[in-house]
């Protein structure tokens, strides 16, 4: 929130400066992110009367001014198309340095001398408006200094609040919190009594009270709607971030900031019978003041004549019931809308607005009809017109149920000791009731803290008040003891210490992903889907670490990166009848050249292959298997299921090609996902005897039909292998026209050892024949 600081100090003035009332705030958790000056230093400008004007001589464009400079008559030569006589304008005397660097100096123009210069806002650095000079109100005194007519050195502040605090989003919640934090007097807004000088009023009807438990309304009639805004309010307008509309909307944007109360104001002729305040029916129309026409239902509640919705409640007000110039009858609408109603809907509509910002915080219920009788008192004041009575249908109110607060835990939680007249010093400054009863406290909080419900909101209150600098710090004393490990698990740590030392790097992703990212990586047509998403892009919960990986892969390849190693350890979200739960997972993606370009190695891209070995150096020293997986992020040709230990453990393979093409990636990118479950998990050491027996290698090839799994030769070999063959591993593929078409030779390396004697070929040749008859009798091979 922006807002001025004079503006502020109108309510609540501390006798501090400008970066101590800044320092206050933000330790009280208000920050203040930005202090800025309301104009660009100047000096020497002053208010001047133009007392007469006079074609200049030698000029068609330029005018020479007699100007009242207060008491002093100056000769000044102007060429703004707006000046005339009579008009009070900025001056800028001899020797005064406008922003900019523009010095002002005695000049003859065209043969006239000129003793100073008229300015317009833009060169005061005002605004960017250079069409003509600033007009100023009539009754200020020539020769007056501009700053202070202008109020000129005053500061704006921009304030980042926490969701819970929407009590400050205005000058008279900010003050109230001044004035806890500071002790400083609080000089509230004043409540007007309207004088009602019609009888006229429109009827009220709300067919959803738990919705709009409260809703005012008055008709004001006879108003001047081409009225001028008046230059107090527009300038705290514009130093709050907004801009001058029509008095009408400036008013009811004024009372939004002054009290921090969401108004509207429809033009009443256009209105069609009385309001009711209802849900929007399936399909229902509604052309917006921001010029969209959106399509509701019944999630979203409406603002409604007889006829139709002409206001999306609590966010935005319709076209069709606006006020323009040619108004003369407006009806005031000030309501209290339930949070929940209105929290989620801006991200739905894909705008948001000042009134759904507060109404989704929740505003101050309890102030409904003194905005109104405000704003009322506005209208009259710069338009004119007759007032109303109000009209106000009233429900079941939020509940104030008082909070129980024992004096002795404030200690205990906090480590200090606050008296108990303090605490109930701070506790009543901050709005709320207390009804004492020993050690026991039973506070109300006030209709505008919904963030006040248990007891440790309360000693929050008190900490910060108090002040967090005067706790002080003390060293914890707990006694730390190491807890143990269990052998047979592997921390997360160490698992991403492995990853790392395969060449990956570590990132963190999302956890809420776009649900187009499910569809397509997860083929997850329901996903969990988040009830308040941050942003439409992130409306899921993720089931696989993938998108986010691919995602990272995609943006690095963006930014010209050639070479990308990254993975990830997380959790993923299951809602399928199958599986539910939030299982931890390591995923990895690989794109680009296998090894670091550099002269002594060929280039080349990373495969499938280069990353199935990473895989198995995270579960070493376990032995996995890998069997083909269908999975619809992944090319049907390149993917396998990881299995370790006859349990799934994941799967790695090749993005698919189409899930390639789409997000624009120029080469394949190859991922792996594990259940850390399985990861982690290792089995204990076990010592084999040591033997000086060398081992036995003999090499056995065979041609086998290409459709033959190396994975199940190496199955059948692995099941009836004697005992004195300690390992047989695949070593060579070779395909060639020699072997016949659909043929390839698989050449296998077989270790045969015993550990108490050297083997001898006729110990050796029987295991090898055994070998030799598994790949001539279960796969029809020939053996090389």
């Amino acid at each position: 929130m922006k807002f001025s600081e004079h503006w502020l100090r109108t309510l609540c003035d501390p006798a501090i400066t400008t970066n101590a009332l800044a320092d206050v705030l933000t330790f009280g958790g208000v920050e203040v992110e930005l202090i800025e000056p309301a104009a660009p230093p100047f000096a020497n400008v002053v208010v001047g009367e133009v007392l007469g004007v006079t074609k200049h001589p030698d000029a068609d464009r330029l005018n020479v001014c007699a100007v009242n400079a207060g008491g002093e008559q100056l000769t000044i030569v102007c060429g703004a198309p707006n000046v005339a006589a009579g008009m009070k304008v900025p001056l800028a005397r001899i020797g005064a340095e406008l922003p900019g660097g523009l010095a002002i100096k005695k000049a003859k123009v065209r043969g006239v001398e000129s003793h100073g210069m008229l300015c317009s806002a833009k060169e005061l650095g005002l605004s960017e408006d250079a069409a003509g000079l600033l007009a100023l109100d009539p009754s200020v005194t020539p020769g007056t200094d501009i700053r202070a007519v202008l109020d000129l050195d005053d500061r704006l502040f921009t304030t980042k609040l926490t969701p819970n605090r929407g009590d400050c989003l205005s000058l008279a919640g900010l003050a109230r919190e001044l004035a806890a934090l500071t002790g400083a007097p609080l000089t509230p807004v004043p409540v007007p009594t309207i004088a009602e000088a019609i009888a006229d009023t429109l009827p009220v009807e709300v067919a959803d009270a738990a919705a709009c438990p409260r809703y005012c309304g008055r008709l004001v009639r006879g108003v001047n709607a081409r009225a001028t805004t008046p230059e107090w309010m527009a300038r705290r307008l514009v130093r709050s971030g907004l801009r001058t509309i029509s008095p009408l909307v400036d008013i009811t944007n004024y009372v939004l900031l002054e009290l921090g109360q969401p108004l509207h104001a429809f033009d009443a002729n256009k209105l069609q019978g009385g309001i009711t305040v209802r849900r929007a029916g399936e399909g229902e129309s509604l052309a917006l003041l921001n010029g969209e026409t959106r399509r509701l239902d019944p999630s979203f509640l409406v603002i409604a004549d007889r006829n139709r919705a002409v206001a999306l409640a609590g966010i935005m007000g319709g076209s069709e019931t606006a006020v323009d110039e040619g108004t003369t009858e407006v009806f005031i609408e000030s309501a209290y809308f339930d949070p929940d109603v209105i929290a989620g809907k801006s991200r739905v509509l894909g705008f948001g607005s000042d009134s759904s910002y507060r109404f989704e915080r929740g505003v101050d219920f309890a102030a409904t009809r003194a905005a109104l009788d405000r704003a009322t008192e506005l209208v009259l004041a710069i338009c004119g017109g007759e007032a109303g009575p109000v009209t106000e249908a009233l429900a079941t109110l939020p509940a104030r149920p008082p909070v129980r607060l024992r004096i002795p835990r404030v200690e205990r939680v906090l480590g200090i000791a606050i008296p108990a007249d303090e605490a109930a010093s701070i506790l009543t400054r901050l709005g709320c009731r207390i009804e004492q009863q020993s050690d026991v406290w039973h506070v109300t909080p006030p209709a505008w803290r919904f963030d006040i419900a248990i007891e440790e909101d309360l000693i929050e209150e008190l900490a910060r008040v108090h002040g967090y600098a005067r706790i002080p710090e003390a060293a914890p004393r707990a006694p730390t003891k190491l807890l143990p490990l269990a052998e047979g698990q592997r921390s997360k740590s160490v698992l991403r210490q492995l990853a790392a030392s395969r060449d990956y790097q570590e990132v963190v992703t999302y956890s809420f992903i776009d649900a187009q990212w499910e569809a397509d990586f997860c083929g997850n047509a329901s996903p969990v889907a988040l009830a308040n998403p941050i942003a439409s892009q992130m409306s899921v919960m993720r089931s696989s670490l993938m998108p986010g990986l691919v995602d990272v892969v995609a943006y690095n390849v963006r930014h010209k990166q050639s070479r990308v190693r990254v993975f990830e350890v997380g959790r993923c979200f299951l809602s399928s009848d199958e599986q539910r739960g939030q299982p931890w997972r390591l995923g990895g993606a690989a794109f680009g050249l296998a090894l670091p370009e550099q002269w002594g190695v060929v280039a080349r891209r990373i495969d499938f292959y280069d990353v199935k070995s990473d895989v198995e150096a995270l579960f070493a020293p376990r032995t996995l298997r890998f069997e083909p997986v269908a999975h619809p992020a992944l090319h049907p040709g390149k993917s396998a299921k990881v299995i370790c230990g006859g349990v799934e453990a994941g799967w790695v393979g090749e993005l698919h090609p189409r899930w390639q093409q789409k997000y624009d990636l120029p080469a394949p990118v190859v991922l792996f996902e594990l259940a850390l479950d399985v990861l982690a998990s290792v089995s204990l050491p076990v010592h084999g005897e040591v033997t000086r027996v060398p081992p036995v290698r003999r090499d056995m090839a065979a041609i086998f039909d290409e459709r033959v799994p190396v994975q199940a030769v190496m199955d059948a070999l692995d099941a009836v292998r004697p005992t004195v063959v300690i390992d047989i591993s695949l070593f060579d593929v070779y395909r060639g026209s020699d072997l016949g078409n659909g043929k390839k030779s698989l050449a296998f390396r077989v270790l045969l050892q015993d550990t108490r004697k050297t083997l001898t070929d006729a110990e050796v040749d029987p295991a090898l024949a055994q070998l030799r008859n598994i790949l001539l009798e279960r796969f029809n091979a020939k053996l090389r």
